[in-house]
């Protein structure tokens, strides 16, 4: 029997996990077909983190850096409360359906829970099939059947 790979550690990325996350950040636009450019992927990042503008989001196992997720703060007026936009979530195609995504998903959910968040919301592309079978599956809800918004409800 196939051991099961090590629980990822998942933690708030910093400034200093910049080296890290930019090739991981390059690879998830070069997914939606934007052109490899990593010293303009690590200087929007950079802006980002410095001005407090994202919560990135980092799961590595072994030392080694294989998804991420990144969070824009939001606000529900109705609500009167803050919520999150999940904007961006990537895992090493070598990583996947090894829980990094799971992981990735739990721990936004507790950081906007821990902020007193509403909602998460996230859009996705009506061909990513799969991602779309990850958040039914961890509780995310389509807004309305024709929608590429997902929506997910925090206590």
């Amino acid at each position: 029997m196939e051991a099961r790979p090590a629980a990822p550690e998942v933690r708030r990325a910093e400034l200093d996990d910049l080296d890290r996350v930019v090739p991981l950040f390059d690879a998830y636009r070069g997914f939606y077909g934007q052109p490899s450019q990593p010293a303009a992927c690590r200087g929007f990042l950079e802006a980002r983190l410095a001005r407090g503008e994202s919560v990135l989001l980092l799961a590595c196992r072994d030392g080694l850096a294989l998804g991420f997720l990144q969070l824009y703060p939001v606000f529900s007026s109705v609500r009167l409360r803050p919520a999150f936009l999940l904007n961006d979530l990537y895992v090493d195609p070598a990583a996947r359906g090894t829980g990094i995504v799971d992981a990735l998903l739990r721990a936004a959910a507790d950081h906007a829970l821990q902020a007193g968040a509403a909602f998460l919301l996230l859009e996705t592309g009506d061909d990513n099939v799969r991602a779309q079978a990850v958040y039914s599956r961890d509780g995310w809800r389509r807004i309305d059947p024709d929608s590429r918004f997902y929506l997910k409800e925090l206590a």
